[in-house]
């Protein structure tokens, strides 16, 4: 086991990208993709969140939006980055055929934008208007977000178990539990190798998927109380009405969600912390899968990289981790 000073231990996140994955730490981002050749190839780009750098923004809620924007902009950059990489390596397979140019940044914006565009109208306009129009609840506040709710949740269920029959995207799930092992192992200070590090879970409380739960869930009891509040004031509630209230409110929803993700890493012993991520945890059997031995190398490569100089006596290459194995 590592020895390390238990203040050391930094927070780290990460996603994962086409053939790869990709790690956050406080002061850096690395992003590792196992090329076509078998190479790793890591990339690492200073980053220091605006939380960090503007204190005043790092109060509830507030720097749970910040941290939700930041992510989404770092998602889009390393995954456009991947996918040209993965495009680079098809070019070099089919040389002889004309060159495809990867995403520009203005067409990963735009396509960024619309897939903002089809889940805010998906997963939030379109359970509003279902409810609406087939049940008559339109006035019990607290009943409509729930079926409402519950049709949200549905709909993210069905998308979910559809993409995750897509070949392309198993492996990006495969990818996705390399990131959880990889995290665990290093919050376990251990040696980070592919052995060590596969009898870790990969399912993780802080994932994004149990992130988006929590926000569903999150969601119903926050717009039944904003619905309670219109109807007490105003008298009336209708579709229009719920869509100018409740669309806006959607960051303070996700920093809502955010904050309580946080707070559940802490309190994971705690029996009701352990009922409310539960639902999280259990659609990360759809959207995670056992990695091999190289996908986990490459989250390990990556976590390194994002971790620097500050771990640099901590931790030692893949390399050096199984030949100590072996040793020992």
């Amino acid at each position: 086991m590592m020895q390390q000073n238990d203040e050391k231990i930094m927070p780290v996140g990460g996603q994962a990208v086409i053939e790869g994955v990709m790690m956050r730490s406080p002061k850096r981002i690395a992003t590792a993709i196992r090329r076509k050749s078998g190479e790793i190839e890591v990339k690492v780009d200073e980053f220091i969140s605006l939380i960090q750098r503007k204190k005043y923004l790092n109060v509830p809620i507030v720097r749970g939006a910040i941290t939700l924007i930041e992510v989404m902009v770092m998602g889009i950059k390393t995954l456009q980055w991947s996918a040209d990489k993965a495009m680079e390596d098809l070019e070099n397979e089919n040389s002889n055929k004309k060159k495809k140019q990867g995403m520009t940044t203005i067409s990963a914006v735009f396509t960024v934008g619309l897939a903002l565009v089809i889940g805010i109208g998906l997963f939030f306009i379109l359970p509003l208007y279902l409810t609406t129009e087939i049940f008559n609840i339109e006035k019990e506040a607290l009943l409509f977000n729930l079926v409402a709710g519950l049709i949200r949740i549905l709909f993210f269920l069905i998308y979910v178990w559809g993409i995750s029959n897509l070949k392309d995207v198993k492996r990006l799930f495969e990818y996705h539990g390399a990131e959880h092992k990889t995290i665990f192992a290093f919050e376990d200070k251990i040696y980070l190798s592919p052995k060590s590090t596969q009898k870790y879970t990969t399912y993780h409380p802080r994932c994004g998927t149990s992130f988006l739960v929590m926000v569903m869930l999150i969601s119903l009891l926050f717009f039944a109380f904003l619905d309670t509040l219109i109807m007490y004031f105003y008298g009336d509630i209708n579709f229009l009405v719920r869509l100018i209230t409740h669309i806006p409110l959607i960051p303070i929803i996700g920093g809502l969600g955010f904050e309580a993700i946080k707070a559940s890493a802490r309190h994971t012993d705690k029996r009701f912390v352990q009922l409310m991520i539960y639902p999280g945890l259990a659609l990360q059997k759809i959207t995670t899968r056992e990695p091999d031995n190289d996908q986990v190398e490459v989250a390990i490569q990556a976590l390194i990289a994002a971790l620097g100089d500050e771990f640099k006596d901590e931790l030692v290459t893949v390399e050096t981790v199984e030949s100590a194995s072996v040793a020992g």
